[in-house]
């Protein structure tokens, strides 16, 4: 029987040691660890967070939001405020107004000269209707329609959702998966 001197012992032991450490852990690490992160954490966050990101995310921004602008706002506005202003602007200038004008205009001829009042009428009254008609109603509607409606649509919608959720997204994300990623696999690995 061999009687093994603390020098072999020692060398034996490290050179095992040295062998089991840099061949298994090394290849253990290296293989499962970096191989299961790369594959598995990139490919998850790639793939996953990408897909679902971009999928998810951009589909919805641009089916819900822009079908619910482009539908409901327009459609909206085109319809409420257009129906409402040519309804209920046009039925009250030409029935309110006219039928008001017309009854004040029938108790003025009575008193007075119906020339006067043809002349008040034609350059006064209906100067006035078409003034106040046409221009504040194309004023006020494509004014306030296409200006506020439009700008604010286009300016905080698309502003908002290109701004928060692209930065959102492609920094917080993408930071928060890498850095987070990287911390857990360097803590856990040299650990």
């Amino acid at each position: 029987m061999r009687i093994w001197s603390h020098t072999n012992i020692h060398t034996f032991m490290h050179a095992c040691i040295n062998t089991y450490i840099h061949t298994y852990i090394h290849t253990y690490i290296h293989t499962y660890i970096h191989t299961y992160i790369q594959t598995y954490i990139h490919t998850y966050i790639h793939t996953y967070i990408h897909t679902y990101i971009h999928t998810y995310i951009h589909t919805y921004i641009h089916t819900y939001i822009h079908t619910y602008i482009h539908t409901y706002i327009h459609t909206y506005i085109h319809t409420y405020i257009h129906t409402y202003i040519h309804t209920y602007i046009h039925t009250y200038i030409h029935t309110y107004r006219h039928t008001d004008r017309h009854t004040d205009m029938h108790t003025d001829i009575q008193t007075y000269r119906h020339t006067d009042i043809q002349t008040y009428i034609h350059t006064y009254r209906h100067a006035d209707i078409q003034t106040y008609r046409h221009t504040d109603i194309q004023t006020y509607i494509h004014t306030y329609i296409h200006t506020y409606i439009h700008t604010y649509i286009h300016t905080y919608i698309h502003t908002y959702i290109h701004t928060y959720i692209h930065t959102y997204i492609h920094t917080y994300i993408h930071a928060c998966m890498h850095a987070c990623m990287h911390a857990c696999i360097h803590t856990y690995i040299h650990t």
